[in-house]
């Protein structure tokens, strides 16, 4: 019996390439974006990823299987996974260090907007079938 503890070469593989699609895509937003002084692209790329991963999921978890589970790790945790950030949402909250108001909201904000994207996206796919 082959030791599950472990993922599959084909598994790694799939999430290694998915995310390396991801965090390129990140990187070119991110660099095409004016900063203007606030982190709006990380917010924005957060977001959009959560509404894209609700949408994803709800597609994939109507249609159980083996290319489900692959286009999970592929596109989920590969792509998704590698495009949002939760560390550059944490440095960036810290640099607003001097103002905790602020920095609570950004934090407070992007999980909500993030929550809520989610659902809209698991709305959307379901209200498209």
């Amino acid at each position: 019996m082959p030791d599950r503890s472990l993922p599959r070469a084909r598994d790694l593989g799939l999430v290694a390439a998915g995310g390396a699609v991801g965090t390129g895509l990140r990187y070119a937003i991110i660099e095409a974006l004016p900063s203007g002084g606030a982190p709006l692209a990380i917010l924005a790329i957060n977001v959009a990823g959560a509404l894209a991963l609700g949408a994803l999921l709800e597609v994939l978890g109507s249609r159980p299987g083996p290319v489900s589970s692959r286009l999970r790790l592929l596109l989920g945790t590969g792509v998704l996974g590698g495009f949002t950030t939760y560390s550059a949402l944490a440095l960036d909250t810290v640099s607003f260090a001097g103002a905790p108001l602020i920095a609570a909201a950004y934090a407070g904000g992007t999980l909500v907007a993030g929550l809520g994207a989610a659902s809209a996206g698991i709305a959307l796919v379901r209200r498209a079938r």
